[in-house]
């Protein structure tokens, strides 16, 4: 007979442990609504150009009414984060909740403080500084914009258009407000701050670090694979195929290393079969396996 091996169960947290993680979380979600702040009242703000969803919706209705920002903020994302309790879980929610409401205690403690009257400075920099915080906020399980919380709920009733469709659609129509209220040239300036932004959020929900996949095809797959193992220190796995054409079985090789380290892997495949087939990808990111050289 064949038994089942029972699945490990996960190492319960002590109480220290738990207060540790959420400490962590905490600092951290606080760091990225300073860091959004810093971009929103620092760099677009003063120059008129505007974020996309709720917080560009919110700098316009407080350009028209005067009324706080950090407030308006806050209180339009309400019904959209509370849309998202069902589908992303009470802690999502709670933790959403207070980045937004430091982001509001940030754009106070801020208000009024300009870096720069340059346009393109404006831009780029508050682009990239928006990126940095919400990236911080989306790593730690929380988000700024409820317009992409709805947008998820609205793609799984509507099958025949993505969250990214939504959101486009969504932003399309706050960056036409923002061009007849500040001018078609501010409405351009806030696009190319959201393309940066996404960017840069790419960047660091990504990792800087990128680590490149390898599958190598060659008959001599074991020499290989040793190789691999003792000079770079990484595991691989050999998986069984078939060729296309020549209809035999093949053995592929498959690795994780670090950018780094791929011209060496390069070089040592083909030092052992200068025919082989190899084929890499980027791996944004990686878990329980060993990528990096240990240092000594």
């Amino acid at each position: 007979m064949f038994f089942k091996k029972k699945r490990p169960e996960p190492a319960k947290k002590t109480k220290m442990e738990l207060f540790r993680y959420y400490l962590v979380k905490i600092i951290f979600l606080t760091i990225g609504a300073f860091i959004f702040a810093v971009g929103l009242e620092m760099f677009l703000l003063p120059n008129k150009i505007i974020d996309g969803g709720v917080v560009g919706i919110s700098m316009m209705v407080s350009y028209i009414t005067k009324w706080n920002l950090g407030l308006l903020i806050f209180c339009i994302n309400i019904p959209f984060v509370l849309m998202a309790l069902k589908t992303l879980g009470k802690r999502f929610v709670i933790q959403t909740f207070f980045a937004i409401g430091m982001l509001g205690v940030a754009t106070n403690v801020l208000h009024g403080r300009q870096a720069t009257e340059d346009l393109l400075l404006a831009t780029v920099f508050g682009g990239i500084i928006l990126g940095l915080g919400v990236g911080l906020i989306l790593r730690n399980n929380a988000s700024l914009d409820g317009t992409e919380m709805i947008s998820i709920n609205l793609s799984k009733e509507l099958k025949f258009i993505s969250v990214g469709e939504l959101l486009m659609f969504i932003n399309l129509f706050v960056y036409m407000g923002a061009g007849f209220l500040y001018g078609w040239d501010r409405a351009l300036y806030s696009i190319m701050t959201y393309y940066i932004a996404s960017k840069v959020i790419d960047s660091v929900l990504e990792g800087l670090d990128k680590a490149k996949s390898a599958r190598i095809f060659s008959d001599y797959y074991k020499e290989i694979g040793e190789a691999i193992m003792k000079e770079l220190n990484v595991s691989v796995t050999y998986m069984k195929g078939m060729g296309g054409y020549s209809k035999q079985e093949k053995v592929q090789t498959y690795c994780v290393v670090s950018k780094f380290e791929m011209p060496k892997l390069k070089e040592l495949v083909h030092s052992i079969d200068p025919r082989a087939f190899l084929v890499t990808e980027d791996v944004y990111e990686v878990e329980g396996v060993r990528v990096k050289k240990r240092k000594h």
